[in-house]
């Protein structure tokens, strides 16, 4: 088959170039590229750059959303961080308020406990005041009767009536009273 090419080829007197197709071939590929290039161009490529602009809006869009979020992200967080810093002043506000209140209950408390120990002691001195008072009037009573005794045995005399017991033992307390007056003065 080769050879018959050949021979065809000899006689036209020319000799084809075998990587070169014969020219009606070229015509009729150059015919249907350029009308699969201008139904690709007219048709193909506009709904495909419709795609791409749809995409690219989405993408945008998607960005622009995603920064907005972002942005208020970031406004939440600082708000957040701001009421954060509030709250944490306000608590140790609140601490110090609680502390200055828990002294000066201390102080109160202190306070009253001294008033109540006062008060416990004036009460105890009152009552060992007349306690002594008391004594007194019944050493006076029992003194008085003693020396009024032993003034029967040394005059021989009863003392019987009460008034001149009680003027005779207010007279002696008197002595002794003065008589420890003057010990104690050093007289």
């Amino acid at each position: 088959m080769a050879d018959s090419i050949l021979i065809l080829a000899a006689e036209e007197g020319e000799t084809p170039n075998p990587l070169l197709p014969a020219t009606y071939d070229i015509v009729w590929s150059l015919v249907a590229l350029i009308l699969v290039g201008f139904v690709f161009w007219k048709f193909v490529l506009p709904m495909f750059q419709k795609v791409l602009d749809e995409r690219s809006e989405l993408i945008e869009g998607g960005i622009k959303k995603a920064e907005e979020a972002q942005a208020e992200a970031a406004a939440a967080l600082e708000q957040y961080r701001s009421q954060l810093a509030e709250a944490r002043t306000e608590a140790a506000q609140i601490r110090e308020e609680a502390r200055a209140q828990g002294q000066q209950i201390i102080a109160d408390m202190k306070a009253q406990a001294q008033e109540e120990s006062d008060r416990i002691v004036a009460a105890g001195h009152n009552q060992l005041q007349a306690q002594r008072q008391q004594i007194v009037a019944e050493l006076r009573s029992d003194l008085g009767r003693s020396s009024v005794d032993l003034a029967e045995k040394i005059l021989g005399e009863t003392l019987a009536d009460d008034v001149k017991r009680a003027g005779s033992i207010d007279r002696f307390l008197d002595e002794l009273d003065s008589l420890s007056a003057d010990s104690a003065s050093g007289k």
